[in-house]
């Protein structure tokens, strides 16, 4: 996929949070280091963000007891990657901000879970020429199941036409994301796009991808092997 010709001049950061536990993995190893055939979860998502935008730079947020196991994905690139490692913080909008601290603000940033390994370069670019475009760019697929809304009455159905799954990476300008992650922390802040809204910013949706799927579960890893397979 061809890197987005009206970026050129334009600085691409990829923020990647990655602040898994492995607690429903049933793993002592956080998920994010987890083996598919062989490399670890973290690492296919930096490799597609260095192979779509070979100038892009590389910020991954990890618990700071976790800065150490960096090392088990950098061991697996044959060339020196531009990456800055971060601690993170309580809560997934202060890791998010942490990551944010020496980003310009002419900049396009990027912010991935790095338990989505399988983002392809076709949704980067258009994530990125969205964002240039737009102001941001936000993956969202359609649901498929049937869905109801449970209250304490009971439970109704649900449109399911009206609804879309949120994915990453929520892609936006730096002068919209920067400003909004200076406000005080809400409980309301579920991703990085709910925090651009509460600032006053409208977001923008674009289509996301069946096979970015986040990797949470034990079955969830092996899906990703018959994927890479």
């Amino acid at each position: 996929m061809d890197i987005p010709k009206n970026h050129l001049s334009t600085p691409i950061y990829a923020v990647i949070v990655a602040g898994g536990q492995g607690s429903r993995m049933g793993s002592a190893l956080p998920k994010q280091f987890l083996d598919i055939k062989a490399k670890p979860v973290l690492y296919y998502c930096i490799r597609q963000f260095l192979d779509t935008v070979p100038d892009i730079h590389l910020v991954l947020v990890l618990p700071p007891h976790q800065i150490s196991l960096a090392q088990i994905v950098l061991q697996h690139f044959p060339e020196r990657i531009d990456l800055t490692i971060v601690a993170g913080g309580e809560t997934r909008f202060h890791s998010v901000k942490n990551g944010l601290k020496d980003i310009p603000a002419n900049a396009i940033v990027m912010v991935h879970d790095g338990v989505r390994p399988f983002i392809s370069g076709t949704l980067i670019t258009n994530c990125i020429e969205t964002a240039i475009d737009k102001g941001s760019a936000i993956p969202a697929i359609p649901v498929q199941d049937s869905m109801r809304i449970v209250n304490e009455m009971g439970s109704m159905p649900i449109d399911r036409n009206a609804l879309r799954i949120i994915q990453t990476p929520q892609t936006f300008q730096a002068a919209i994301l920067l400003p909004a992650f200076e406000q005080e922390y809400s409980i309301d802040f579920t991703d990085e796009a709910t925090v651009v809204e509460s600032y006053g910013q409208a977001v923008t949706l674009i289509a996301g991808e069946k096979n970015n799927l986040k990797i949470t579960t034990p079955e969830d890893l092996i899906v990703a092997e018959l994927l890479i397979g």
